[in-house]
């Protein structure tokens, strides 16, 4: 039975990580001391959700949690230093501090450490989240004991929801484009003066009729929803 831990300390580990090619120690008290840290656990480095989900939405919401006061969104897996820096490279997550729980010694005293050798992955950290404040875990989102790889609560959003019931997640921008297109430019200013986050995918006939039946760039979605051209999101900015 996982316990929840709300109004416990964490305990005092020592984080094997590397900075810059050289080993640097990271002590409990180097990462929650006097700081406000959101802290989010997982299975293991390049698995499916950890990589397709757990991570890049957490790094997609840090400035919504700094925000509200975060100073810290951290990760922690059984992993080592070598790995987890590896992972952090290919996730392109800069916004997120990963420490590497190696030996499985934070996860084992926080009672979150499983096994899961019949993954062939020996003891890893069951998925779950927290808010620690100054050393101090106010709050636990903790997946259900159940068969497989629950990941219902301990996700990026249900965290900034509980920071800030009103919250609103950020808009997801999605822009083709190509290269030396001025309307191109001119969706990216818009948004970019908004500061509202886009990712960019590199426009071809084929993608572009696929997605939209047009033959132009830029071509926008937001949420889901194609918007259309440069001049049909000012539009639809001018209304938002």
């Amino acid at each position: 039975m996982l316990k929840n831990l709300e109004g416990q300390r964490v305990p005092d580990v020592t984080f094997r990580t590397r900075v810059d090619g050289q080993w640097k120690d990271v002590t409990t008290k180097d990462v929650f001391a006097g700081k406000k840290v959101v802290v989010f656990a997982l299975p293991g480095a390049f698995t499916p959700t950890c990589s397709s989900s757990h991570v890049p939405r957490y790094n997609e919401l840090a400035e919504e949690f700094k925000r509200r006061g975060v100073d810290t969104i951290a990760c922690v897996s059984v992993n080592d230093a070598f790995v987890m820096d590896e992972w952090c490279k290919a996730q392109e997550a800069d916004k997120i501090q990963f420490l590497p729980d190696g030996n499985g010694e934070f996860s084992e005293k926080m009672g979150m450490l499983v096994d899961k050798a019949n993954l062939g992955f020996g003891k890893r950290s069951w998925r779950y989240s927290m808010l620690v404040d100054d050393g101090v875990i106010k709050k636990m989102f903790i997946e259900p004991e159940v068969e497989g790889d629950p990941f219902d609560v301990s996700d990026a959003d249900t965290m900034l929801k509980y920071l800030d019931p009103s919250s609103e997640s950020p808009h997801d921008v999605l822009l083709f484009t190509k290269p030396g297109c001025g309307s191109c430019a001119k969706a990216k200013r818009l948004l970019d003066a908004r500061k509202i986050p886009y990712e960019e995918v590199a426009a071809s006939p084929r993608r572009l009729r696929a997605v939209s039946g047009k033959g132009t760039t830029p071509q926008v979605f937001i949420d889901g929803k194609h918007v259309g051209g440069a001049d049909e999101l000012e539009a639809y900015l001018a209304k938002a």
